[in-house]
Parts: C-alpha cells; structure tokens; sequence
C-alpha cells in the first residue's frame, strides 16, 4: 500500500509523516535519497510505502515549493515573526532581512509584536502595517492571540524571532494543550535563555500546521545567503508601486539618485524611512560580492 503525507519530525534517520487522513507514522527514508543528495526535512510532501511486518518506507519526495536549509523546512506558506517591543528590542534591520528573504523565496511574512503591555508597539506598527499583515499581543492575557490563529487557519507557518521574544508564550496561548517550554529573559546577558532547539511541527485544531523553530541566527535561506542587489527592490512590497519605469534611469539603484520614485515617496512618507535605511544596508551588502562570487552562487 502507498498514501502521500507530509514529514513533520525527523530524528537522526527515521521521520513521522502524517498521512491525509490524520494517520502518523514512523517511517525510514529510501537510501537513494542519499546518492541524490536529497535530504527529507519537516514539510515535506512524500509518498510512503507500507507493508506488512516491514517498517513504512519513505520513496518519494515531491518537488518544493521552497524551502530553508537552517532549520530545515520546506513548503512554507508563511513566517511568522515574533518581536518583542522591550526585553530585548526589536532588531528592525534583522526583521527586515529575514522578510525581503521570505519574499524573495516566495513565502509570505507575518508580523507579531509581543510584551505590549510593557512597552506600546504603535511606532513599529506604523512602520509595517499595510506593507504586511501585523498583530499586537500580550501574552500574560492572551490579548490579540484569537486574530493570530485565524491568521494560520489552513496555512504551514513557521515562528521564528529573537530568543526571549516570546515565540513559546505565543504559541502556548494559541495552542494551550502543547505546553510548549518558555524561559524567562537572562537578565546578565539581556536575551532568552534558548529553549527551542529544534524543529518540531504541531497540527492546529483550526486547521494548518505551525512549526516553532531556533531563533533568527540560525535561520538561512536555500541556495542564496544574499539576495542580488538588482532583485532586492522587488523583495520590498511597499517598493512595487514606484518600480517599472517610474524612476529616472532603469539600473536606478533607489538609493541615491536624484529623480527616483522610492526616494521621493519616502520624503512623502509613503515608505517609511526605516525599512529605506534597511534596504540601503542590505543593497550595500549586495554590492560588496564579488562578480566570481556570483557565478559560483548561480551554479549552485
């Protein structure tokens, strides 16, 4: 007998994969997968094969429609974000990063700000509501979870953030009968103690899957650490508006040119100057790889 289901733990060389009718079962992975330099990971859409008194065989991979390569996921519909406004700070450049890489593989960005009740998040909300979907929550009441829920309903998202940002507390309010670990911040060293270590992926009861993952350092993308610098300005959604001939010369770089649509809607306030400094930082980084990096890169 054969089903399709999706991978959602792995450990060392064996995986549960939960078949389309809810089923879970511990499966081994077909050695040709190795030779290929295929890798299953959690997300995973495979084929399964079962016999009687044979473990279940995992024999197919189907293709992705992306993926992350630390942690390892694939097929993501979105990444859930999670930042605290204090206790520590919001890294916005770090934010930034992260979500211009989940645009640029394809997978939608989903911004959680957390410990309102110690510090209010209106200044970031300004900054990000309108160019992604943004939640407000505090978590020692379980405010503004409900919203975030109906947000994953039918989708495989990933939680990811700063540790101590509240990515536990969050999904322990959203999914209660997890019981998820949380530590509190380490006051010496002004950052969470790092509860989660690795990858595990929950069913919700409304539907869809969430995977809570290590925090944002150890978060990297598939083939590309950076993004080129002449895609990054599609890697902004706010940008889209003021691309496609409306800046003074077509190789504008949107950065410092006289006559530039981005500039001029963030001198109106239309794109907030933050996210322009980030896309400023991120394009200087873009610039400084060198042209044999590149080749080697496109060859991956």
């Amino acid at each position: 007998m054969t089903f399709e289901g999706v991978i959602i733990s792995s450990f060392g060389t064996g995986y549960k994969v939960a078949s389309l009718d809810g089923e879970i079962y511990t499966c081994k992975a077909k050695g040709i997968f190795r030779q290929r330099n295929i890798s299953p990971c959690c997300g995973d859409r495979v084929t399964v094969e079962t016999a009687e008194g044979v473990e279940p065989l995992i024999t197919e991979v189907h293709p992705r429609k992306n993926e992350i390569i630390r942690p390892p996921l694939a097929n993501l519909d979105q990444m859930v974000f999670i930042m605290s406004t204090c206790e520590p700070p919001p890294n916005l450049l770090m934010l930034d990063k992260f979500s211009a890489v989940a645009q640029y593989k394809g997978i939608e960005s989903v911004i959680v700000f957390t410990k309102t009740d110690k510090q209010p998040a209106d200044d970031y909300v300004k900054i990000y509501r309108g160019v992604y979907p943004v939640f407000e929550v505090n978590n020692e009441t379980g405010e503004g979870c409900d919203e975030v829920k109906k947000a994953l309903q039918g989708k495989f998202s990933a939680f990811c953030g700063n540790s101590g940002s509240g990515k536990s507390s969050t999904i322990n309010n959203i999914c209660p009968e997890l019981g998820l670990a949380t530590a509190e911040i380490s006051k010496s060293l002004g950052r969470g103690k790092h509860t989660t270590r690795r990858v595990d992926i929950f069913e919700l009861d409304c539907g869809g899957y969430i995977a809570d993952t290590p925090g944002f350092s150890t978060f990297e993308t598939g083939k590309y650490d950076t993004i080129f610098k002449d895609e990054l300005a599609d890697c902004f959604p706010e940008f889209r508006d003021y691309l496609g001939g409306q800046c003074r010369f077509q190789d504008c770089s949107h950065t410092k040119e006289t006559g530039c649509a981005i500039l001029e809607a963030v001198r109106d306030g239309k794109i907030s100057e933050s996210r322009h400094r980030s896309y400023c930082e991120m394009y200087r980084e873009a610039s400084l790889i060198k042209p044999w990096e590149l080749k080697d890169r496109q060859k991956r």
